[in-house]
Parts: C-alpha cells; sequence; structure tokens
C-alpha cells in the first residue's frame, strides 16, 4: 500500500544541506543506497516516473483475456497502473529496492515428502508486507532529513507495478516466468519501492531478458500456467489457486498440486540464477520450524483458534481457515497415505462446504473404490457444492 509518513499524507522535511550548498543529489543517492544495505535491502536502483510506459498495455492484455481470475483488484483503475504519476502527480524518481528471501536449500526437496505440507518460501515467516514497510519508513525518513522533499512509500498492495520499474531501475529483468530475476539473488527479491518529489540520478537498465534460451521454468510448471515465455494464465497457476481462488479448487488441477498447501516455488527454485547455501547468498527472511514442513495431519486438525494461533503475522493467515484446509485436504488426497484418510474423513462433518466438499476428493483418491461407495451412499450433505462433489466422485 502507499503510506505517507506520517499520518497518510507524504513525509515533508527540510534539507540538511544550506540555502548556499547546491543540492548534490549524485551525493544523497550514493548515500541512500549505503543506508538501503545497512537496514537490510539487498538491492537499490533509481528510475524514471515514465519508464514504463508499454507495461500497460502488457497489463491490459492479460485482463482483457481474463487471464487474472478472481483478482479483481488487478482490474480495477488500470490507469492507476499505467504511471507513477497517476498514482501521485507530483513524483519525480522512482527509487525501487529488493530483498533477498532466498531460501538456504532449493525447495523442490519438499515435494517428496508427501505427507507434509509444502508452503511457498515467502510465507514461511513473518508477513513480508510488514517487514518491508518498516524499513521502507526508515529509509524514506532517511531521505527527507538528508535530502528534503516528499516521498510515499509502496509495498505491493499498491497500484504500482513494481517488477516493470524494477527492471528499468537495474535491479534485474523479468523472467520467461514473468517474474523479476537478479543476476546476484535468482528470483528470490521482495520488492518495495519509494516515490520522491527529487530528482536522483537514474540508474541504467540494459533492457533485456538474460534467460536466453532456458525454459526452465516453463518446463516444470504442474498445471502448464505459461501459454508462452513471459505470460502467465494465473488461473492455472498452483498460488493462485491456492492463494487467491474463493472456490473449490478445478478438480483438473487437483493432482498437480501435490503437497502445495500455500503458493508454489517451482518455476523460482529451477531458475538457473538461483543460488541455494552458497558463499555470500544469506537468507534474509527468517523462516518458523513449524512452517518449513507441517505434518498434513496436524494441520487438517486445525480449528479457527489453532489456525489464527499457528500462522499469526503470517501472510497465511489472510486466507483463512477454510481454504487452507481445503488445500491441506487435497495435498492429503495426493499423499497416496491411506492413515490420513481418518483425518479427512473427521472433516466430513465441518462447518464450510468447502472443506466438506475438498474432503469428499480427498477420500476418493485414498480409499479403496468400495469403501468410498459405501460411504457415499451413506452420505447426507444440503449443501449443492458437497452434493456435486459426491456425485462427481462415484462417477
Amino acid at each position: 500500500m502507499g503510506v505517507g509518513i506520517p499520518g497518510g499524507g507524504p513525509l515533508r522535511g527540510s534539507r540538511l544541506l544550506n540555502s548556499e550548498k547546491l543540492f548534490d543529489a549524485a551525493a544523497i543517492k550514493n548515500a541512500l543506497i549505503a543506508q538501503a544495505r545497512d537496514i537490510g535491502f539487498s538491492a537499490v536502483g533509481v528510475t524514471d516516473p515514465d519508464s514504463i510506459s508499454g507495461a500497460h498495455e502488457r497489463l491490459q492484455a492479460f485482463i482483457d483475456a481474463g487471464a487474472h481470475g478472481d483478482m479483481d483488484w488487478l482490474a480495477n483503475e488500470p490507469a492507476r497502473r499505467a504511471s507513477p504519476r497517476v498514482l501521485w502527480s507530483e513524483v519525480r524518481s522512482v527509487i525501487m529496492l529488493g530483498m533477498n528471501y532466498g531460501p538456504d536449500e532449493n525447495p523442490l526437496e519438499l515435494l517428496k515428502q508427501t505427507t507434509r505440507g509444502n508452503i511457498s518460501v515467502y510465507a514461511r515467516g513473518d508477513d513480508y508486507h510488514d517487514l518491508i514497510k518498516k524499513r521502507l519508513k526508515v529509509l524514506a525518513r532517511w531521505l527527507v532529513a538528508h535530502g528534503g522533499g516528499d516521498v510515499k512509500v509502496f509495498v505491493d498492495t499498491a497500484a504500482v507495478m513494481e517488477k516493470p520499474l524494477a527492471h528499468e531501475a537495474g535491479l534485474g529483468w523479468q523472467g520467461k516466468h514473468t517474474n523479476l530475476v537478479s543476476r546476484e539473488y535468482g528470483s528470490w527479491l521482495f520488492l518495495g519501492a519509494i516515490f520522491t518529489t527529487l530528482d536522483l540520478p537514474r540508474d541504467a537498465t540494459d533492457g533485456v531478458s538474460h534467460c536466453g534460451s532456458c525454459q526452465s521454468c516453463l518446463d516444470i510448471c504442474p498445471t502448464d500456467a505459461f501459454p508462452a515465455p513471459y505470460r502467465l494464465d494465473a488461473r492455472k497457476c498452483i498460488s493462485y489457486l491456492t492463494i487467491e481462488h474463493k472456490g473449490p479448487i478445478p478438480r483438473e488441477f487437483r493432482n498437480a498440486i501435490g503437497n502445495r498447501i500455500y503458493g508454489c516455488d517451482d518455476c523460482l527454485s529451477v531458475c538457473p540464477w538461483n543460488k541455494f547455501a552458497q558463499e555470500g547468498h544469506e537468507a534474509k527472511l527468517a523462516a518458523r520450524n513449524e512452517l518449513r514442513a507441517p505434518s498434513l495431519a496436524e494441520l487438517s486438525r486445525l480449528d479457527d483458534a489453532s489456525f489464527r494461533g499457528l500462522f499469526t503475522k503470517s501472510p497465511v493467515k489472510r486466507i483463512g481457515r477454510a481454504r487452507f484446509l481445503r488445500n491441506v485436504l487435497t495435498a492429503i488426497g495426493n499423499s497416496g497415505d491411506v492413515s490420513l484418510a481418518d483425518d479427512a474423513r473427521r472433516l466430513l462433518d465441518d462447518d464450510s462446504a468447502l472443506v466438506r466438499s475438498a474432503a469428499v476428493w480427498a477420500l476418493s483418491q485414498l480409499l479403496p473404490r468400495e469403501e468410498f461407495l459405501k460411504l457415499a451412499r451413506d452420505a447426507s450433505d444440503d449443501d449443492e457444492s458437497v452434493k456435486d462433489e459426491w456425485a462427481s466422485a462415484v462417477s
């Protein structure tokens, strides 16, 4: 979101340089970069507010194709995303910042542990929105104190096209998986932005992708969510299906989800620009031990209070217990472990129809056919979506 400091409006401050001294934009920028690194940012660059004119057309084509699915917020006021100047007319420079959150081991290894839940790397610790916003505010206050001007800070809930701006600011390039790729940090950068009224020196971008002929990120996608390089159909993306999508997961994608219960790191993990546990590569996001490889059986037993307790300060909390258990039950159905059937069976009586319908599918995958058909004959549920799931499972 856009944050003015303090009190919701842009932050105004006085330059520490006296009126007889010319404003030294280059010196301020160099000091800003040093300060940003001191407070935990891995990459810093500056670009012009008008540098991403072509990005709006690509976004509009994505929306027109319906590829955004349930993410209506993407389609709202697209003009505000077209240019930072539409969002804030006074902006003269956009400072893009990246924070490394790369893991110390390859997340793809967890996919082999089918009775464990795979939570996307970025969500295994505290919510990155809060983490980055605090650091952006600290840096913005420093900039106002030392350079003057007004500022606004943004994390990715605002109508800011961070990836194209980061590309133009020299932080990296948008890979064929549409995410930003950095030579130093691979596909693992959280992005934030500071808009300022100061006119700061721009960083150069080479304007090209360095993916070459590699298309590992496209080939590994379990649901074929990339219709072409540099294009994503979110409706097929496991991150979208397990986080943004509100209803039952479409049947054609359930088996492909495997044990991914919140997000998907496959296209990020396979990028050859990544570095895992190598010298000079330090993870910047502390993962909670209980979220590294949680037991599907234990997760299936979460009531609302224990769900909220486990995911305090976590982005997972935002999707709510019902959607989360839908994901857990999908993973249980894919586990191949019949011992998890009792956990799924218990959720046939859950208060949420979304959970009950997911439990039906999980049992259809785990139980011997005759045992499942007997369970179906005895089933009684008034919700149409659950009835439909039973009907589909027995057909």
